[in-house]
């Protein structure tokens, strides 16, 4: 039997879902922004808000979905899969209890504490942010300020990195915020590990590292992410076989503690001189790193979804061993300002041998045009991480005006420049 699937969210992590499924059975998707990728892959497309858990369930009654495949948090943190897990549509995404290991970072960390899952960093929480502020004052070291719920990938301020203690109170007395978690800064460097999960089971993909600062050289402010990298191992060049090891027993003990969660789960780790720490967890493909993960991904992902709904073993994971680079092309002034609504142009006979990822645009009559987030990406695969990046790099000529690129990520200085750092930080 056919498989009918249907996809909930418009981004690049979508697209590179889509990818991976439209061969392998009748694909719907629906979405707020009409995601050209998307819907050139798609057998059908509705634009649906993404949270808009009742009209969601219609349009899988009335495509006959079999299956559906939660791409963002927002979407989980509205009961999405909850509300399509219960009207018989099996979902691959957590319900809304689970996922907020995601979406209540407080809940995150107690959870941890909870049940002694390894690589938990000191934290408090709080709802009365002067209260924060003494507990700054008084903490002897750094803290990571974030906000309790989502802010996607942008709301947290590092004392010692991105702002000053002074400058971090600030922030939170004028934040609005109605509950923050204060955690220990932790140092090394950053990697993502995410695994399918299942009945109790997990499978688990390369590690990714993604780059999170807006502008070459690791400058600037947060954002959603501007591009990302594997390796042609499942560690990173900074990280060893056992890093990867201990990263994975904690995805492990978290599957252990929460029987019943089936989706992604995303650990973001920190690699310190003491190991990994966990940064957070989150329930779905990460986006940029769904675009490395995906494409590298040889076993057929509809396997995986069946396996979850059936009750079955879920399969073993096999990938093509070659290393990714992915890269974004964003809005000018993004993530401060960015240019919404401006109209943007992409060649995509000039991609190459590279893969484009539309993501958050909105593709009228006369053309494409930008949100408020990232536009597209490109990503290159090869046999090295030179390789890759260079496949990368030449896929961009794509982009056409409006919008801005990091294009220093996966080139080989700044590689480099990670494990030296990871060097010094052993030492």
């Amino acid at each position: 039997m056919t498989e009918t699937v249907l996809l909930v969210g418009g981004g690049g992590r979508e697209h590179a879902i889509a990818r991976a499924l439209a061969n392998e059975c009748d694909l719907y998707a629906c979405a707020s922004n009409r995601n050209p990728g998307i819907k050139s892959l798609a057998d059908g497309f509705e634009t649906i808000e993404e949270t808009d858990a009742e009209a969601i369930v219609a349009f899988a009654d009335e495509v006959g979905a079999t299956l559906a495949v939660i791409g963002p948090e927002a979407a989980l943190a509205a009961g999405v899969a909850d509300a399509l897990d219960d009207a018989g549509t099996y979902t691959f995404g957590p319900r809304a209890s689970e996922a907020r290991l995601e979406t209540d970072k407080a809940f995150q960390r107690r959870f941890m504490a909870d049940e002694e899952i390894p690589g938990n960093p000191d934290f408090e929480t709080f709802d009365d942010m002067e209260a924060a502020c003494t507990y700054i004052d008084e903490y002897d070291g750094d803290l990571a300020v974030k906000p309790a719920g989502l802010t996607g990938g942008k709301g947290v301020k590092v004392i010692g990195d991105q702002v000053t203690a002074e400058e971090a109170k600030t922030y939170l007395r004028e934040s609005g915020y109605e509950r923050v978690v204060l955690e220990e800064r932790l140092v090394g460097e950053e990697f993502t590990i995410q695994a399918f999960v299942a009945n109790g089971e997990f499978r688990l993909t390369p590690a990714v590292q993604d780059h999170k600062r807006a502008y070459v050289g690791d400058e600037g402010p947060n954002t959603g992410g501007m591009g990302s990298y594997t390796d042609t191992t499942p560690y990173l060049p900074f990280m060893t076989a056992a890093d990867y090891d201990a990263a994975a027993d904690v995805i492990e003990a978290v599957v252990d503690a929460l029987p019943a969660y089936k989706g992604i789960l995303y650990g973001q780790f920190m690699l310190t001189a003491e190991g990994p720490k966990v940064v957070e967890f989150n329930a779905r493909f990460g986006d940029p790193e769904a675009m490395n993960t995906l494409p590298a991904l040889e076993t057929p992902f509809i396997d995986v979804l069946t396996a979850g709904r059936d009750g079955e073993p879920l399969p073993e994971l096999s990938f093509s061993g070659q290393a990714t680079v992915c890269k974004y092309a964003v809005p000018d002034g993004y993530p401060t300002d960015p240019d919404s609504g401006a109209r943007i142009t992409v060649d995509e006979e000039t991609v190459g041998d590279a893969l484009l990822f539309y993501a958050s645009v909105d593709e009228r009559e006369d053309g494409l045009y930008t949100t408020t987030s990232r536009a597209f990406a490109v990503v290159g695969m090869g046999d090295s991480i030179d390789a890759a990046e260079a496949q990368a790099e030449a896929g961009l000529a794509a982009a056409g005006d409006g919008v801005r690129i990091r294009h220093d990520i996966g080139k080989s200085d700044l590689v480099q420049r990670r494990i030296e750092h990871m060097d010094e930080i052993r030492d």
